[in-house]
């Protein structure tokens, strides 16, 4: 165990039991506020700790790195100095933040520059992503998904359980927690006609998914194996897929979706480290066939990380709709990241990979609309006593993620975005 996990750690900044953040947990961000530039933070609790501040008190002196990084307005310099110093960075500010250390509890002048009220700052996106890769790693959302638009005795594809399935997606458009995405618009072709028409989504859906933000990786024409795997993984975020069904369904053959993806993906502010994680590994499903060699991977590569969605109509409050867990994956991390490198293509600091989207085995725990309301032949009841078959202009999606073990929550915050209406093309 790293002493930052000791579950029996307390700090002397006080956290509530049901913190996302307390002090085993401290996730990277990047923040501003009105009078400072976008920096490195860590949460715990309701604050956020600005490590530009932080280092200039030389508690980082010993590490022997450039603590310029944290004055960096992306995570992405910090990420490529590795997982031995960014494990290093974490533990000292876990020691700084123990009940017993007076290094900064008896420093009040510093911390009043140091520290800084969640709610008070803006978070912004926290790491400058040069590529995207969206795996389809749930064998119950693929089995759904065949089910609805092929055979349902045959819903899987015959390479689904040989290699991790994935397409590689839009960088550009991926935004953080609490901005707002427009309703995309697309072509689309109703069953019953013979010719698409053009016009906004009618079929705007969620997808829950995790994501992972890579470290440096290797050069190109050498790949990392799942034994290595977790040495190039500096965290987790939540992620929101956003995707237009019906301009998918029409546009997916034979290259797969485009416009139904690209136009907006949402993730959330906080990176929560693999080491924070460790606690949450758990056995994931068995799986047969048996897997070729270069797939193969030894220990617990899943993660107990209860994932849930909310609706929140304009004026109206919030629904759950959904709660699954990442455990049900049936490709880990480990996996996704040795089939991506395995023909030599080489990763970089803050490449972002996605899960695909994550169902469980029962209707209610279903990862996107297109499950939930089954094509929308189930519509869902919302507390407002209104119905959704997909989402609508105004709504609000949430997602929020969070694991426990020990008595502590290890949680991400939340992934919230509002949908507006589709902006009318010149």
């Amino acid at each position: 165990m790293l002493p930052s996990n000791n579950p029996k750690l307390k700090s002397w900044i006080e956290v509530s039991p049901e913190s996302n953040f307390p002090i085993q947990n401290l996730p990277f961000g990047i923040f501003k506020t009105k009078e400072i530039l976008p920096r490195v933070g860590v949460a715990i609790g309701d604050f956020i700790i600005d490590l530009a501040e932080l280092k200039k008190l030389g508690v980082f002196n010993a590490l022997n790195f450039d603590t310029q990084v944290f004055a960096k307005p992306y995570l992405n310099d910090f990420i490529s100095l590795g997982k031995k110093t960014t494990r290093a960075v974490r533990e000292r500010i876990s020691k700084l933040l123990q009940e017993r250390n007076h290094e900064l509890r008896d420093n009040l002048k510093a911390r009043e520059k140091v520290f800084h009220k969640i709610k008070e700052v803006e978070m912004l996106l926290p790491v400058r992503i040069g590529d995207y890769t969206d795996f389809y790693s749930s064998m119950e959302h693929a089995t759904n998904v065949g089910s609805m638009f092929r055979d349902p005795k045959n819903a899987l594809l015959p390479n689904w359980k040989h290699l991790p399935v994935a397409y590689h997606g839009r960088a550009s458009s991926i935004l953080v927690s609490g901005e707002d995405i427009y309703r995309p618009n697309g072509q689309t072709k109703a069953d019953e006609v013979e010719f698409p028409s053009f016009g906004p989504t009618k079929q705007l859906d969620f997808e829950l998914e995790l994501a992972f933000i890579t470290h440096q990786g290797k050069p190109l024409g050498q790949n990392i194996s799942t034994k290595e795997a977790e040495d190039y993984i500096f965290g987790l975020v939540l992620f929101n897929d956003w995707s237009a069904r019906d301009i998918q369904k029409w546009e997916y053959v034979p290259l797969g979706p485009f416009l139904s993806k690209n136009f907006a993906s949402s993730i959330s502010p906080w990176v929560v480290t693999m080491d924070a994680l460790e606690p949450l590994k758990i056995a994931g499903p068995d799986q047969f066939p048996e897997v070729l060699p270069y797939l193969k991977f030894e220990g617990n590569n899943n993660f107990d990380i209860t994932l849930e969605v909310y609706i929140k109509p304009e004026n109206s409050n919030e629904t759950l709709v959904s709660k699954t867990n990442s455990k049900f994956l049936y490709w880990n991390m480990a996996q996704q990241l040795a089939h991506h490198t395995i023909n030599g293509c080489n990763i970089n600091s803050g490449d972002l990979m996605a899960s695909g989207t994550i169902s469980g085995p029962t209707p209610d725990s279903y990862g996107s609309m297109l499950e939930l309301a089954w094509k929308g032949t189930k519509p869902l009841k919302l507390i407002s006593g209104e119905e959704r078959k997909f989402i609508h202009d105004h709504d609000t999606v949430i997602f929020r993620g969070y694991g426990e073990i020990n008595g502590i929550r290890i949680g991400f915050g939340e992934l919230k975005s509002k949908v507006l209406p589709s902006i009318t093309p010149k």
